[in-house]
């Protein structure tokens, strides 16, 4: 008898020890698999945890954005290993608000509309966008006022009681109609505005429903291109005066010329820019960032897309209002942009 209590003590204590061993290997798996550490922060971002798949958010397909975007996107995913596709979209603003929405990781977006949001001002105000970092400047984005040459249209105010084409909705080329003629003494109000995108515009030129667009885009421009082929493009220049007023108010705004030749015109002519730029989201690993940006910048040379000259490091970081991502500013340390 005294035997079988041994042996039922000893099967006891054996239970007790299994029950424990398991009950520990329960602890380190939810330590491990959580995803958080105790300190609240995400260690696969910590990591450099890589996506197996990216969205990159352009604009309308008439425009820059979408064609150089999708060189770009495939770039990304040679030299990552991460796929990435370029998406058509509204551009700067709503692509903005895609990005704090987590709908995509990159996007392309003016200089200006980014500092915008992440101030919560203009088209953000009260609604400030928290989530979103830099990866470097690409481009100057040329605002291109297009008319015709016989549409009696040759300076800004000459737009006054004009159906102009403002910009497709949530784009930045609104803004920049808004504040040009602001600086020109005219408001919205005092044209008959559209709300269309590139294809759009210069396809109302043409067929005469509307007498000029504001087309903010690296020149050239696809959708102007289109028009130069059924009618004389005139591009109607800003003031050396008007310039220097806005670049005094609006200080991310450049000096920029349309060069003769471009879409037929017969002289330079001058205008402002701001800059496009690459924008990410803030759950991007630094690693991740990084290679992203190495891609970009060291195999900008072999884009076919005219406006692949211009990503060079040395304008990487002008018109930047906004901070930096961890990956990119390692990457412009080591390639001497930063010190």
């Amino acid at each position: 008898m005294k035997r079988k209590w041994l042996w039922v003590a000893a099967f006891i204590l054996f239970l007790g020890v299994l029950l424990a061993a398991c009950g520990g290997a329960d602890e380190d798996v939810s330590t491990e698999e959580g995803g958080k550490a105790e300190n609240g922060s995400d260690d696969g971002a910590q990591e450099g945890e890589k996506p197996d798949f990216m969205s990159m958010l352009t604009g309308g397909t008439s425009g820059t954005y979408y064609p150089l975007g999708g060189e770009m996107a495939s770039i990304i995913s040679n030299d990552t290993g991460i796929q990435t596709d370029a998406v058509s979209s509204n551009a700067s603003a709503d692509n903005a608000v895609a990005l704090q929405e987590e709908e995509a990781e990159l996007a392309f977006v003016q200089t200006d509309v980014i500092s915008h949001a992440v101030e919560g001002i203009n088209v953000f105000e009260g609604k400030p966008i928290d989530n979103v970092l830099a990866l470097g400047s690409l481009y100057p984005e040329t605002i291109q006022i297009v008319t015709t040459a016989d549409s009696g249209v040759e300076s800004v105010e000459d737009l006054e009681g004009k159906t102009v084409s403002v910009g497709a909705p949530g784009s930045g080329t609104y803004v920049n109609a808004e504040q040009i003629l602001e600086i020109h003494g005219l408001a919205m109000d005092d044209i008959h505005a559209e709300n269309l995108d590139f294809g759009e515009s210069t396809g109302g030129i043409q067929d005469g429903n509307i007498d000029a667009a504001f087309i903010t885009a690296g020149t050239p421009t696809g959708a102007v291109e289109g028009l130069q082929a059924s009618a004389d493009v005139h591009i109607v220049p800003i003031e050396e005066d008007k310039i220097e007023e806005m670049i005094e108010e609006y200080p991310y705004y450049a000096e920029d010329t349309i060069p003769e030749g471009t879409y037929g015109l017969e002289e330079d002519v001058q205008t402002v820019a701001v800059m496009a730029m690459l924008a990410v989201t803030d759950n991007l690993s630094e690693d991740v960032v990084y290679d992203i940006t190495k891609a970009i910048y060291e195999n900008a040379g072999t884009i076919s897309h005219a406006r692949g000259d211009s990503i060079t490091t040395d304008i990487a970081l002008d018109g930047i209002g906004i901070d930096l991502h961890p990956g990119a500013e390692k990457y412009f340390e080591e390639a001497g942009v930063l010190e």
